[in-house]
């Protein structure tokens, strides 16, 4: 459910309260200005361990050669590219992104490459997903839920389109687990974060707004409960790294 604040009309932004109407214009103008340089800032920023992140989060997926698996919020492919090796060649994977600079930059990643014949591409809005109910065999949304503006509108399009007993599997920045670690994690996001983000890209405010929008991003017990509203069962997470980082994972009723 939506909170009072959103029900009147706003949302978060990092640690503002801005009209709901704003919030995905300026997303995307964050997004437009490190985009050509979103992989290398994720490597540097996570010193690479985003690759295990993402590496235990498809393993979660349970994909299986054939299937059809829908990427949302998939940016420049990262975690499409994954997807794609296992679903095989008769398999898809659908690339949706907002962001028409990321998804084109998605698009350059595959060209050339063998599986690229199995992705597709689809500039689409993770609230309102332009596909097939009961569709999909996985849905799958690596870091990006928390920057979307109604997060139960999108955990209930994501469910729509999955097909009955089919899984939806969320990595997503989290909430630090591990006691006396939060000082340090702290320091990291609002002081060293940005100064790197100016560093490779020239813009530290966005890396600023990454740590605020983490801080505000629900917690893992709420996200679980959030994907129980939405209808998914069995839901489960598994935090990474102390909580820094944690998946969810939830199945479709049959």
């Amino acid at each position: 459910m939506r909170n009072h604040a959103e029900q009147r009309g706003t949302t978060d932004f990092g640690y503002q309260r801005i009209p709901v109407k704003e919030k995905a214009g300026l997303v995307s103008a964050i997004f437009n200005s490190v985009a050509s340089r979103y992989d290398l800032l994720n490597d540097v920023m996570s010193f690479g361990v985003h690759r295990l992140w993402r590496r235990f989060a498809v393993k979660l997926c349970e994909i299986q050669p054939g299937q059809r698996v829908l990427d949302v919020a998939g940016g420049t492919g990262e975690f499409t590219a994954r997807l794609a090796r296992l679903v095989g060649p008769e398999g898809l994977v659908v690339l949706a992104e907002i962001n028409e600079t990321m998804l084109q930059l998605g698009r350059r990643r595959f060209d050339g490459r063998a599986v690229g014949g199995r992705v597709q591409y689809a500039l689409a809005d993770a609230e309102s997903l332009p596909f097939v109910a009961e569709y999909f065999d996985c849905v799958t949304m690596a870091f990006g839920l928390r920057n979307v503006t109604d997060k139960a509108r999108a955990l209930s399009a994501m469910y729509g389109v999955l097909k009955p007993g089919a899984l939806a599997t969320i990595l997503e920045f989290s909430h630090p687990t591990v006691w006396g670690f939060l000082p340090l994690y702290d320091f990291y996001s609002f002081h060293i974060m940005p100064i790197v983000g100016r560093m490779v890209v020239g813009n530290g405010a966005s890396y600023r707004y990454l740590a605020e929008s983490i801080r505000v991003h629900p917690d893992q017990e709420r996200l679980k409960g959030m994907m129980e509203e939405a209808g998914f069962e069995r839901c489960e997470y598994f935090n990474l790294s102390g909580g820094i980082v944690a998946v969810h994972r939830g199945f479709k009723p049959i």
